[in-house]
């Protein structure tokens, strides 16, 4: 059985986010904004991120939902007290927004008679901000 202290409440995510001048065309309605991911692994079982799962919304209330394997190509494990972090993009029609979602984690079977666990961590919802709405 997996241990009894391992539920999502061991993997903490944290998101940080930078919005990307060179790349934006504020006058096109481009703006592109840069974030980092925080995934650290609280727990004393190793973590495997295997999907993730963005809500990602504009200053219109326009939705979009992004859904895929991995991240960044990659599907890590994380080991007990280790943390991984990647940096990504995302581009939106107005230069505020939000993003949120969960990741798909594993905890891996330790023994033939044990079953892998599945959970979802949280992504906390960040804000994505022009520096044009920081007035």
């Amino acid at each position: 059985m997996p241990s009894p202290d391992f539920t999502i409440d061991t993997v903490r995510v944290a998101a940080a986010s930078a919005f990307q001048p060179d790349y934006s065309r504020p006058v096109e309605s481009h703006y592109v904004f840069a974030y980092r991911i925080r995934i650290k692994n609280t727990g004393n079982r190793p973590a495997r991120l295997l999907r993730r799962h963005w809500i990602i919304t504009d200053a219109t209330g326009q939705v979009k939902e992004v859904e895929g394997e991995g991240v960044i190509g990659q599907k890590p494990t994380i080991l007990p007290g280790d943390t991984h972090e990647y940096d990504s993009w995302v581009q939106l029609d107005t230069p505020l927004g939000a993003m949120e979602g969960t990741f798909l984690m594993e905890q891996p079977a330790e023994s033939p008679e044990e079953r892998a666990v599945f959970f979802r961590a949280e992504i906390p919802r960040f804000m994505l901000t022009a520096p044009e709405l920081a007035n």
